[in-house]
């Protein structure tokens, strides 16, 4: 279990903290009791995202103060606050009870959060200072605020198979939600077969797609894109000409009617357009932390009737539909083996380091790991 110490009456417990860009600490920070409405969880599994990656180096802005990195997680309810019986879906919850959490805390009094029911709000919370109760989850526990949604894991939900694809399945599914789902028998290409690659693989094989082509350069990745029901994958190894020849050899003169970007990376933008067949849609998912622009021809999205939308920041339904697709998928399709790497908390640099070079299918932080 975690390690803790008593201190001045105030239990603590280890942290992953970003003191500032490029450095990574491990702290002993305070662990207060849950405020009303909110709960205490001690971390099962804290999951690593590229994101994470993106906000240590910088690439993402500079935060403006120490944050306890980490917004996935997966834990066990430590304590409850008051007036706390169930989730934020009405499930009775109790301590001992596993929890999956949506990492943002809504005010639920914006226009954002009444009128357009969209996220994130004008309020939201997203990280805190690293000494204030803190709900990031490379740590031993996560103090989860009034506000921010967490759901009760169905009995026989394997947090490996919930927390394997982090907040990458939430996000798909809200660009889905909000850009229109993959139609039976339609031709898909993802771009990057990481979390969010994945992730689109898995909802695209699901929803019925009869093509499903993914693009990456590591084979380890592309043999999990296969494992959750890619039909193809193609090399980032070769020019983006020969990519596009082989793509449309497979889909036929028309093209993918549905592209997906999730490779995080610019030039992936001008591509993705290009590849996007006649009347078809392009995604972008995978850009939030990519600071920076790349060209495209205007002209090409008004001959080719291309429709491009993006989607960020899942809504609570979009993490506990995650959570509930995966659990009922766990046992036909192998999302716990996409765990590849564990690493204790004093160790996030190393998993930081590992997510950054491509070789982690999905590395999480452990805080049973000594």
């Amino acid at each position: 279990m975690g390690r803790f110490e008593w201190e001045n009456g105030m239990k603590t417990g280890r942290a992953a903290v970003m003191v500032t860009k490029n450095r990574v600490e491990t702290w002993d920070v305070p662990v207060p009791e849950p405020e009303a409405g909110g709960a205490l969880v001690r971390v099962v599994l804290g999951g690593v995202c590229g994101s994470d990656v993106h906000i240590v180096s910088g690439e993402a802005g500079e935060m403006p103060f120490p944050i306890i990195l980490g917004h996935e997680g997966v834990g066990r309810v430590e304590t409850l606050g008051p007036g706390v019986t169930t989730d934020y879906a009405g499930i009775p919850v109790k301590a001992g009870d596993l929890v999956y959490w949506a990492p943002i805390a809504l005010c639920h009094r914006c226009h954002s959060c009444t009128v357009l029911e969209e996220t994130p709000c004008e309020n939201s919370r997203f990280f805190e200072h690293a000494e204030k109760p803190n709900w990031g989850s490379y740590a031993d526990y996560a103090w989860l605020p009034n506000g921010l949604a967490f759901f009760r894991l169905p009995d026989h939900a394997q947090p490996e198979a919930v927390a394997a694809l982090g907040c990458a399945l939430p996000t798909v599914l809200r660009g889905f939600d909000r850009c229109g789902p993959v139609r039976i028998a339609e031709k898909v290409v993802v771009q990057g077969a990481g979390p969010v690659g994945l992730s689109a693989v898995l909802v695209a094989a699901q929803a019925g797609a009869s093509d499903i082509i993914v693009i990456d350069s590591s084979q380890i990745r592309l043999a999990a894109a296969r494992a959750l029901g890619a039909t193809a994958t193609v090399s980032l190894d070769i020019s983006a000409d020969e990519r596009k020849r082989q793509i449309y050899d497979l889909t036929g003169p028309a093209g993918p009617s549905l592209v997906v970007e999730a490779a995080g990376a610019l030039p992936a933008f001008p591509e993705g357009v290009d590849l996007t067949g006649n009347h078809g849609r392009y995604i972008i998912l995978g850009l939030w932390g990519a600071i920076g622009t790349q060209p495209i021809s205007p002209r090409d999205t008004t001959t080719k009737n291309l429709t491009i939308g993006g989607a960020t920041f899942p809504k609570p339904k979009h993490y506990y539909e995650a959570m509930h697709l995966a659990t009922r998928l766990q046992e036909r399709v192998p999302l716990a083996d996409l765990v590849s790497h564990r690493f204790g908390v004093g160790d996030a640099v190393a998993a930081l380091d590992l997510t950054k070079s491509g070789q982690a299918i999905k590395a999480v932080i452990d805080p049973t790991i000594a």
